[in-house]
């Protein structure tokens, strides 16, 4: 269809479509019902679940997979339930990997905290929480995120505030994260936050950056004189040792020695009761052989003998020595 058109003093014929209306007008439910098919399924991935809000209230909340909703009146939101989020107190992960990259930037409001013994330890940790329930996550609490930082900052607190200074840095440190994340998971679930927490672990407990090199003066002085005093341990149970040895070992000599001289006597008055009983049926032989076994004993220990009759006058019997003096 022509039709003028006045383009300043030009007036100019455009030919204009025709349109039908008739035709249009078939297909227009078509479109419009194809439109809202497109509008009435959505899908939730693996790890989400999809959270259904009709006319601005909840409704329910779906399992992974294609679901209808209604359109202009449903509304979903995904929630990540399956993925397990990372949040970090005292300092900032800037690059992750080989080399690791941390921000420059100080957090001493976070990672400052006071000791049972009023002192200040520089506490650095992470957690790790999982989205247990999407419907609470959503809709008990205004802001999670916060809450969840505040919370862990308020157990954390508690749990240093408890305990001496050489405690924190030295022997509760596993102690300290799982009473933290107990207390953590009591307060959330209190709020219904839907939040699981899963892990608290601390990354470093330190003394505060001003007074370090002080601290660490006083470690190695405590560490010289731990090593120092197990020296001399060693050395005092060495000796001990060795004492107690000696003093077991002459005790058993002792005992030893004991035991031979009764053994000894016995066989000794064993012996002599033998001999007496011996002598009593003989006295006459028994008291010759034992003269002369003693005497035979005696002698054969003496290379050159003499043997002197003692009713002999003279040794020699050529000279009359004893007449001679007489005269």
């Amino acid at each position: 269809m022509a039709q003028k058109i006045k383009f300043g003093d030009v007036d100019v014929d455009v030919e204009l479509p025709s349109f039908d209306f008739n035709k249009f007008g078939k297909i227009l439910p078509i479109v419009l019902l194809l439109i809202l098919a497109s509008f009435s399924f959505y899908t939730v991935d693996a790890y989400e679940n999809g959270v259904i809000l009709r006319l601005g209230k909840y409704s329910h909340t779906t399992p992974p997979g294609l679901h209808f909703k209604i359109p202009l009146i449903d509304q979903v939101k995904l929630v990540k339930v399956d993925k397990q989020f990372k949040r970090e107190f005292g300092f900032r992960t800037i690059k992750a990997g080989v080399q690791t990259q941390y921000s420059k930037r100080n957090y001493y409001h976070e990672s400052w905290m006071l000791t049972g013994d009023l002192n200040i330890a520089d506490v650095r940790w992470i957690i790790q929480y999982k989205i247990k329930n999407a419907a609470d996550y959503l809709f008990n609490v205004r802001d999670v995120e916060n809450t969840i930082r505040d919370v862990s900052e308020a157990a954390l607190r508690l749990m240093i505030g408890d305990r001496s200074f050489t405690e924190v840095i030295q022997t509760e440190r596993v102690i300290i994260a799982d009473n933290a994340k107990k207390y953590m998971q009591q307060i959330l679930d209190d709020y219904d936050s839907g939040i699981s927490i899963k892990m608290v672990q601390l990354q470093s407990v330190l003394p505060p950056q001003p007074v370090a090199d002080s601290y660490n003066e006083v470690v190695r002085a405590e560490q010289e004189e731990e090593k120092l005093e197990n020296e001399a341990n060693q050395a005092f149970n060495k000796e001990i040792f060795r004492a107690e040895g000696e003093a077991k070992k002459l005790i058993n000599e002792a005992k030893g020695y004991a035991v031979e001289r009764i053994n000894r006597a016995k066989g000794e008055a064993t012996l002599f009761n033998l001999v007496l009983k011996e002598y009593n049926k003989a006295p006459k032989i028994t008291k010759d052989r034992y003269y002369i076994e003693k005497m035979n004993e005696i002698y054969s220990k003496i290379e050159n003998k003499v043997i002197v009759d003692t009713r002999l006058e003279n040794f020699l019997p050529m000279l009359n020595v004893k007449n001679k003096e007489n005269k």
